[in-house]
């Protein structure tokens, strides 16, 4: 299937509707709007100012930055110049991002809108060209708007081949130092394509980027399948105005990860207890009036289309969201395969609990030991400067993807588990986390959970309570671990014997970011995760609910 490259599928969107709008940047509550010929002769201006520098084709720049217009205006102007982008998580800590300016061997850094400067203060060496974009940001020795007045719009961009690298992209680092996926133009270009395609978008549609553009899906789900969709972004100020800012975009086309998911049911749970909620629903009319009433609250009343990615989801929040009007499809996908690989879209009740079926731009199987193995335009071809982990990575041109499946439905994948995260408890038998977890997931009370046990003879769990529950202090404890309780019964009856639950342990503290035990896209940090509670592996335990804080 042969697909535009990026550069020449937007300067084609450019040439056909260049007084369209196409960014819409919040900026102390006034919104700033850009058309494509806007951002075209912006794009065109940085791209002037990076070869002002002498950079060579090729040469690498880092984009360290929270999402907003001048993110995508600058991954364009790379593009434009020839270079090669290399974006940095806005939450990454002091050892990432020397890691991977290092590592990249990056040229210069556009640094924009941070929560905390500090990090990028102390990693970017002083004598890295800082540009800032025009927000509060860490010192630099050039500016975003100066460099648009004093250098003239690129007149020539470059013309890259399809085997050109557009992007590195480092991994997320869930387990130990992030490794440099090399992507093509033609990789970026075949998932970008077959995401707007799978879309179904019109160029009246409209989407929000508000998750981390150095992440994948973000990028190609929404920044580059925006761009081959013609299609309206809306960009988020903060986490404040967030609701706002949707309620402003309206999107047609809204794409979240688990842990929001699970974050807006809290809220929604906060103001409406699940008993009457669930009661209301179940009443003609009134039912289609509390879901509308909903939906409008969280800025989605336009919305056709919900996904859901990086992570596994419950399938009850799936169907409990699709009692609201909501049907969120979930997509699957990997750095290393440019993004969505794999989508419910579009959505079908017989698909929940699965990830769907291949997009056009791959091929899927299953490896003798259930190992979903992919290959096509959009997999890459090598982790950049690492020969060993880029050989280890393919078997006759198939990519070894880590996560083990099954075919389901109509050739419908299903995730069962990954590989490495395996563990043998005492009794010698082999212990898969994350079906456990999604099991654990299905209940709204319950935010997150990680089951460890390695040696031990029933794993247990670590859980961390939703919002509505999570400030319970310990006079009111009772009812929620008599809940709990029910709630290990009804996941081990569904599970074999070797797999059942001895303890849940409930975490005195969440899980985020800052604190190390999620990923920039809200995945647990298995590893650190298993260190901090250790020590529960070894401790004797009688009752069925353990709260973290009685055992310190």
């Amino acid at each position: 299937m042969e697909h535009r490259l990026p550069l020449q599928e937007f300067l084609h969107r450019v040439a056909s509707h260049p007084d369209k709008n196409f960014l819409y940047q919040p900026d102390n509550r006034i919104w700033r709007t850009l058309t494509w010929r806007e951002v075209d002769d912006q794009a065109r201006r940085i791209a002037s100012g990076l070869l002002a520098q002498n950079y060579q084709a090729g040469d690498r720049i880092g984009i360290l930055a929270k999402n907003c217009a001048e993110w995508f205006i600058a991954d364009i102007a790379i593009t434009m110049a020839g270079m090669i982008s290399v974006p940095i998580y806005s939450t990454a800590g002091v050892e990432t991002i020397e890691h991977i300016l290092n590592h990249s061997q990056a040229k210069a850094i556009f640094v924009g809108k941070l929560d905390s400067l500090d990090p990028a203060q102390q990693a970017i060496p002083p004598e890295l060209l800082r540009i800032a974009m025009p927000y509060p940001t860490i010192g630099a020795q050039a500016n975003w708007n100066t460099w648009l007045a004093e250098h003239p719009p690129l007149d020539q961009t470059a013309d890259p081949a399809p085997e050109d690298t557009m992007t590195l992209v480092y991994t997320s680092g869930s387990t130990g130092l992030p490794k440099g996926v090399v992507l093509s133009h033609k990789n970026i270009a075949a998932s970008a394509d077959c995401s707007a395609d799978i879309f179904a978008y019109n160029t009246q549609d409209r989407s929000m980027s508000y998750l981390p553009l150095a992440h994948i899906t973000e990028r190609c789900a929404v920044e580059w399948s925006a761009i081959y969709g013609g299609i309206e972004v809306f960009f988020t100020e903060s986490l404040d105005t967030f609701i706002d800012d949707v309620k402003h975009g309206q999107p047609t086309h809204f794409i979240s990860v688990p842990r929001l998911w699970t974050k807006f049911q809290s809220e929604i749970l906060t103001k409406l207890p699940d008993q009457k909620l669930q009661w209301l629903l179940r009443i003609p009319l009134i039912n289609k009036l509390v879901a509308r009433k909903i939906r409008r609250g969280l800025g989605l009343n336009q919305c056709r289309l919900f996904g859901s990615g990086s992570a596994p989801i419950s399938p009850s929040i799936l169907h409990w969201y699709s009692r609201l009007g909501i049907n969120i499809s979930e997509g699957w996908g990997m750095t290393e395969t440019s993004g969505l690989s794999c989508a419910t879209i579009p959505f079908e009740q017989s698909l929940v609990a699965s990830i769907g079926r291949p997009l056009p731009c791959v091929e899927m199987k299953l490896a003798d030991s259930s190992e979903i193995l992919i290959r096509g335009d959009a997999v890459f071809t090598e982790y950049y400067n690492n020969p060993e982990a880029s050989e280890e990575a393919f078997t006759d041109g198939w990519f070894h993807t880590g996560d083990l499946g099954e075919v389901v439905h109509n050739g419908a994948y299903k995730i069962i588990g990954r590989a490495k995260e395996q563990f043998k408890t005492g009794k010698g038998k082999y212990v898969s986390p994350a079906p456990i977890e999604n099991l654990l997931g299905r209940n709204t009370d319950i935010e997150l959970a990680c089951v460890l046990g390695s040696g031990r003879k029933q794993p247990i769990a670590i859980v961390v309570l939703s919002e509505h529950l999570h400030s319970h202090g310990p006079e009111n404890r009772d009812d929620t671990t008599e809940r709990l309780a029910t709630i290990l019964t009804e996941v081990n009856e569904a599970l074999e014997s070797h797999q059942r639950l001895d303890h849940l342990i409930v975490s005195k503290e969440t899980w985020t970011i800052e604190n190390d035990f999620l990923t920039p896209t809200l995945k647990i940090r298995r590893k650190q995760l298993e260190e901090h509670y250790q020590h529960f592996i070894a401790l004797e335990l009688t009752d069925p609910v353990v709260w973290h804080a009685e055992h310190d």
